[in-house]
């Protein structure tokens, strides 16, 4: 999937997650799009390989591409770091539900990711898409609306 869905994924996934937490909506939206961006650290030309072009290097040469960074274990070792450093539960809540829509998102491509690394099994959905074909315009569009829809009355509560 491209940056623009995984972004609008995240974005749909903080607004859900936020309609059954107490957590402030706007804190789980910015870091739902932190977290949505994040495992694309292994890839140089996604958004943040471009804006982090060292890091995006060390990481692909030690893992490959979508491999530890969109994995079941990364998940894990950022919630553990994140509670270790005393991140608020609210950021840290919000950059992992980023992290899974984006995991979700990209177990809808042809290539999958290796969500159980380091197991070299793929995982991907009975039916997958090209990135940044057809589908993933609808992928976007409905995204889209969800964001609508779960954003609606979060907006009127701020208003």
């Amino acid at each position: 999937m491209t940056g623009k869905t995984h972004i609008t994924g995240g974005i749909a996934a903080s607004l859900a997650f936020a309609q059954i937490t107490n957590y402030d909506p706007v804190v789980l939206l910015i870091s739902g799009v932190a977290g949505a961006i994040l495992p694309d650290i292994c890839h140089g030309g996604s958004k943040i390989g471009r804006t982090f072009p060292v890091l995006s290097k060390v990481v692909n040469k030690l893992f490959g591409h979508r491999t530890f960074t969109h994995s079941l274990l990364f998940l894990v070792l950022m919630a553990v770091l994140l509670n270790a450093f005393g991140v608020e539960e609210a950021v840290t809540a919000g950059l992992l539900v980023g992290m899974a829509s984006h995991y979700v998102l990209d177990m809808a491509t042809k290539n999958g990711i290796k969500l159980f690394f380091p197991l070299k099994m793929t995982v991907r959905f009975p039916v997958t898409t090209t990135t940044g074909g057809t589908v993933e315009y609808l992928v976007f569009a409905a995204l889209s609306v969800l964001v609508v829809y779960f954003g609606y009355d979060i907006f009127l509560s701020y208003f």
